[in-house]
Parts: C-alpha cells; structure tokens; sequence
C-alpha cells in the first residue's frame, strides 16, 4: 500500500503542479521574465470619469458594437503597442514614435522608421481618440475608423515595414501572446483583427481628463467665465483662445479646436453641456502654413485627388499640446509660441486657405495679438496637460528589457 500511496502522492503533485503552471500561463504570470503584468488587470474597462463627461460628449464615442474596452484586451493591446517585435526589424514599436512622457507623440518633427528614414509626417499625440469623428485619425483623414488607423503604421515601408501575413506569423512564433490573445478574445489563435482591435482598445483606454483646465470647468461649468484655480494670464489666455474678447469672430482658436467632434457654426451657441473634451474639429482645414501648391504633402487633396482641398489637414487635439511639439504636420514650428505666432501674423494666402482663415476682404486673417496675449494665450494651452496621464504606469511599457 505505502508504494501505492507514494505514486499516487507523486502523480498528485504533477498534475498540481501542471496546473498551477496553466493558470500562470493563462494570465501571463508564466512569462514574467518578459514583461512586467498584474495579476488582477488594471481596471481600463471603468474608467471614472469627471462630472464633465457629459451624455453629450459620449455622443461621440466612436467605439464599435464588436470591438467594446475590456480589462483583458486593453492588456493585449498594451504590450503589442511597446513590442519591437511588431516591426520587421524588431527595432521598432508604436511606442518609438508614440512616447508617453510626450503625451504619446515624439519630441521630433520626424520620427525614425526601420529603414533609418525620417517618416512623412509628425507623430500627433492621442489622448481620447476615443471620441474622434469618423476619418479624423491622421493627418490626411485617410483612416476611416481607429481600427484601420493602427495597422497603417505597421505597412508602412519607412515606420515599422511589415506585412500582416508575417506579423500573424511572427507572433504566432512568440509563447508569451497565446495567454493575452487567449484573455482577450477566447482563442490563442492570432489574426490581424484581433491585432487591430487589441490595439484600438488600448488607444482608446488614454483618457486624459486630469488637468488644471478640467478641474476649472467642473467647478464653474462654463467655459466663459475666470475659472477660480487659473491665474490671470491662464483666464486671459482662455478668452482669446474661446473668443471672448471678440464676440462671434470667425477666426479665433474655439473656430476650430472646438467643444468636441462636430461643426460649430459661428452663428449658433455652444452646444449645452459641451466642454472640451478634445479640443478638435471633425473638419480638415488649411490654416495657410504655405503660399502655394508647390510643396512635399499636400494632405487630403491628395488621397481624394481633389485640388481645392490641397493643404487641408486634420486639427489635431489641444490635449497635452505642451507636450507634443515641435508642430503641424511636419513639424514645422518648435514651440508654442512659433504656433501663437503663426496665427497672429504668419498666415499665408494660400489659394485654398480655409473660409473662416480669411478676413472679410478674403485676405488672410491675422490674430495680431499684443506681446502681453500670445504670453497668455501660450499659458492656458499649458492648462491641457495631463501630468498624471504621461506617468500612469496601466500604459507605460510592460516589458521587463
């Protein structure tokens, strides 16, 4: 009987000991010389939104029916956003040109790919991307949904140059996915759907709504009035920026860096409940940074082959502007006051500048502010940065070299 029991205590052990090392793996725990995960995930799926987050700014939630934030699949979408492994050189991740200490853009006006060449454009941040309008996910509007938006990167000869096929391939190859892909969608089998998904929900878990500017507007509820946690030149900054000091003038910031995602008509008021959740327009537009066509990247004209919209770009999110510089689409201007100055006096007669860049005599419109307001129009565009977000380790890099 004792060898009985003996064997039997042995062959116990092994099954345990096999199934502690399942679950381990089912989690992600077994590969923790890999990357750094919790046991329990962070919570991305619940985020607790300020009062601000209205029903109305919800409205624009361009999440899918078949692609809902869970725990799990933000997870996934986390680590294939810093893996290197994603490239096909393994020298590049989303991560390199997508920094979270820069409020998820790059510090330069040209990040490098994997070819060694500065890619086309800059690298815009995208806190709350979530909220976006359709088309309005890069600089050309050439992504129709975020989904679409993550896997151009990864095509791209010059950013991160691989094909779908063998990226599936590829992780197919690496043990440490089959538990995230299995968490996340039910099935260790990996396709580019999934690795689109994954990633969209990761991009859209960024929230960002820890700022100097949202804790004003939650206690004042209203975007024209001195928020009491501002200094003077912040509530300065902030009527030139909301137009306040010229009433119903095409031409200022909320023109086009508006409330949310849809058309604010200079003749109608601010939405109710609106607050600036984005700081975009659903809109591309030319804002006159060339005179003429006869330049590298004429943005959206191009993709739809239609002239009249030649130097049309998407606005891009205010969110962590004082993060994400240098500026425009290719990174042309270093800092915020070369943005300020540009709008004040720098813009161009370009053939197809958009209407509201004109004055009434179709010249281009100048902001021509004093010394003392592009200061201040400068400091309330500080007010957007979330300091928490660029640390909050749920989205920093969760390999462990």
């Amino acid at each position: 009987m004792k060898p009985f029991k003996l064997i039997l205590c042995l062959l116990l052990i092994v099954v345990l000991g096999s199934c502690a090392s399942d679950d381990e793996n089912s989690i992600g725990l077994g590969y923790s010389d890999i990357y750094n995960l919790p046991e329990i995930p962070y919570n991305y799926s619940n985020p607790n939104f300020p009062d601000t987050f209205t029903p109305y700014v919800f409205g624009f939630d361009n999440t899918p029916s078949d692609n809902t934030i869970t725990d799990h699949g933000v997870t996934l979408g986390r680590v294939l956003f810093y893996d290197k492994k994603l490239s096909a050189d393994n020298t590049i991740s989303c991560a390199s040109c997508h920094k979270q200490e820069f409020g998820f853009s790059d510090n330069t006006s040209k990040s490098i790919g994997v070819s060694g060449e500065h890619t086309f454009r800059n690298s815009m941040g995208f806190a709350n991307a979530g909220f976006y309008a359709a088309e309005n996910f890069s600089w050309d509007h050439k992504a129709t949904s975020l989904e679409v938006q993550v896997l151009l990167p990864l095509r791209d000869e010059i950013e991160m140059g691989i094909t779908l096929e063998n990226l599936v391939e590829k992780l197919s190859d690496l043990a440490y996915y089959e538990p995230l892909f299995n968490n996340a969608f039910g099935s260790k089998q990996i396709t580019s759907t999934k690795i689109s998904k994954a990633l969209s929900q990761f991009v859209r878990s960024i929230y960002s709504y820890n700022t100097k500017y949202d804790r004003g507007i939650e206690i004042t509820n209203d975007i024209f009035i001195d928020f009491p946690n501002f200094t003077s030149k912040e509530n300065l900054g902030k009527d030139i920026f909301n137009g306040k000091l010229t009433p119903g003038a095409i031409g200022t910031c909320i023109t086009c860096h508006l409330p949310n995602s849809t058309p604010l008509h200079f003749d109608q008021p601010i939405p109710e409940n609106a607050n600036q959740v984005i700081f975009s327009g659903a809109e591309p537009d030319n804002i006159g940074l060339d005179i003429d066509l006869n330049v590298e990247d004429n943005g959206l004209g191009v993709i739809l082959n239609i002239e009249s919209f030649y130097g049309h770009f998407k606005t891009p999110s205010l969110r962590n502007i004082a993060l994400t510089g240098p500026y425009m689409h290719d990174g042309r201007l270093e800092t915020l006051e070369d943005v300020v100055e540009h709008y004040s006096t720098g813009v161009l007669a370009h053939p197809y500048l958009s209407a509201h860049m004109k004055n009434g005599e179709g010249d281009p419109r100048h902001l021509n502010l004093t010394p003392e307001e592009s200061e201040a129009l400068v400091a309330f565009m500080k007010t957007l940065t979330d300091y928490e977000l660029i640390i909050d380790e749920k989205f920093s890099n969760p390999f462990v070299n």
